[in-house]
């Protein structure tokens, strides 16, 4: 049986799905069981733990042969931080998979390090350090930005003026994944045991940025074709800096822009499909931002 933490958010669900048509049952891990229903079905089965609380996690891993930490701590319900979340979450999800015999697979982000300027990245770079160190077998997963989320980000700031809200210049390039992408990537270092020691790294096809984004989104029908309002860089400087002692999402989320919007994010995503073949690799424009409903493609 697979284990799925973090198996109710987006990416977690597209795991499961995959999973559950492949025949393979399926542990759910929530903190919140109401969050669950529509993973539900005759191969899941749904537990109540966190992450941050490893006792919690013993009960739930009878059984499991393969940990799937799809957990975040950017934002959320209860006071979640990337330092509760993405580093001491992850530690005691690997800790406990240890003790089962277990191995684990990894969620990281593409360019993870401690040097890294933004927190949740420094966060995922510490739960890939202490992974590394373990005794558990563990694949790590890194991926680029989901493009499904910031369609959906930029769709819905529009808002009834129409003109989707970019938060700094929106002109660096960023490299975007579609999450089901990334989905597929993650089945298949779980079902193949000989991916184990290796960091696998994914994105899309495209580098775009915010601007050219927003662009797309608003070529779709009953989009408005105003031009996208900017959130200008001082302010999110001083947003961020205003919540920094005090951690909050509205800081970590105007840092985040900044490093958007400053850093290079661009990535060649052509490795791993040459290696890979199989697998999707989805253009921006065969996306939607609700996922799962979009065209596939592959090379």
């Amino acid at each position: 049986m697979i284990l799925v933490a973090g198996g109710t958010g987006r990416l977690g669900t597209e795991v499961v799905h995959r999973l559950v048509s492949r025949g393979v049952a399926v542990r759910v891990l929530t903190r919140d069981l109401a969050r669950a229903t529509h993973v539900a079905g005759p191969l899941v089965e749904v537990v109540h733990a966190d992450v941050r609380d490893a006792l919690s996690l013993e009960p739930v891993m009878e059984g499991i042969t393969t940990v799937v930490s799809a957990v975040h701590g950017f934002a959320g319900p209860g006071g979640v931080t990337p330092a509760s979340v993405d580093r001491d979450g992850n530690a005691n999800l690997v800790g406990a998979a240890s003790a089962a015999h277990a191995s684990v697979v990894l969620l990281s982000i593409v360019g993870a390090s401690p040097q890294h300027p933004m927190e949740l990245i420094q966060m995922k770079a510490a739960a890939e350090a202490n992974l590394r160190g373990s005794t558990t077998g563990w694949t790590i997963v890194r991926a680029t930005a989901f493009v499904e989320l910031w369609l959906e980000l930029i769709t819905g700031s529009a808002g009834r003026s129409g003109r989707p809200l970019i938060f700094g210049r929106g002109d660096n390039p960023i490299n975007f994944v579609s999450v089901d992408d990334v989905a597929a990537v993650v089945e298949m270092a779980v079902v193949d045991p000989t991916l184990r020691g290796q960091v696998l790294e994914v994105g899309g096809p495209q580098n775009l940025t915010l601007n050219d984004l927003a662009a797309l989104a608003q070529q779709r029908p009953g989009s408005s074709d105003k031009a996208p309002r900017h959130l200008p860089r001082p302010v999110l400087r001083a947003v961020a800096a205003s919540g920094r002692v005090a951690g909050s999402v509205i800081a970590r989320q105007a840092a985040m822009a900044l490093v958007m919007d400053t850093t290079d994010m661009t990535f060649d995503a052509e490795p791993l499909h040459a290696t890979h073949p199989h697998l999707p690799f989805t253009t921006v424009s065969g996306c939607s931002p609700g996922g799962r409903t979009a065209p596939r493609t592959t090379q």
